[in-house]
């Protein structure tokens, strides 16, 4: 899979633009209810419905309940976080831009470190939380041109697939 962003008045900070090295696609994150009546409707939906699977290393994630749901029975598979949200932004929310719980899709890089530093030389805003998911956790948020949401993590940092719990 290869990404294309289109940066509009670029900066060129020393040496020359990289495309980030993207490897997989992880997970796309939507937002569900709070109540635990919520929750369970939406378990019920995405499992009796939809036919997925619960990922039962889901770590507890204070204030955001949900589940990341497996697609598929390979080792490779992707997923969906179900995270949720009561209403506009999420206690772990620094601003209204920068919420781990809106609505995005998760690619996974080969070095997030490089991927943060292209970023940068590229001027394009983004911002960061580390240890959300697990002690080794590192996740860097950008918008697209469009206002999309994009997660960039370190490869095999997450269960998204099954491939990483080995």
């Amino acid at each position: 899979m290869t990404v294309l962003i289109t940066i509009v008045n670029r900066k060129f900070i020393g040496g020359r633009f990289m495309p980030i090295k993207v490897v997989e696609l992880h997970h796309h994150g939507i937002r569900i209810g709070t109540s635990p009546e919520d929750v369970e409707k939406a378990k019920n939906f995405y499992t009796d419905v939809l036919g997925l699977h619960t990922d039962s290393h889901r770590p507890n994630i204070p204030t955001i309940p949900g589940f990341w749901m497996y697609i598929g029975q390979g080792e490779r598979t992707t997923q969906i976080h179900l995270m949720g949200v009561n209403g506009g932004k999420s206690p772990m929310a620094r601003s209204e831009k920068e919420d781990p719980t809106l609505p995005h899709v998760a690619l996974a890089v080969e070095n997030i470190v490089e991927a943060k530093e292209e970023l940068e030389k590229r001027g394009i805003w983004h911002w960061q939380i580390k240890g959300l998911v697990g002690p080794n956790s590192d996740q860097v948020f950008v918008q697209d041109p469009f206002g999309n949401v994009i997660e960039l993590h370190q490869i095999g940092s997450c269960t998204c697939n099954k491939i990483a719990l080995q």
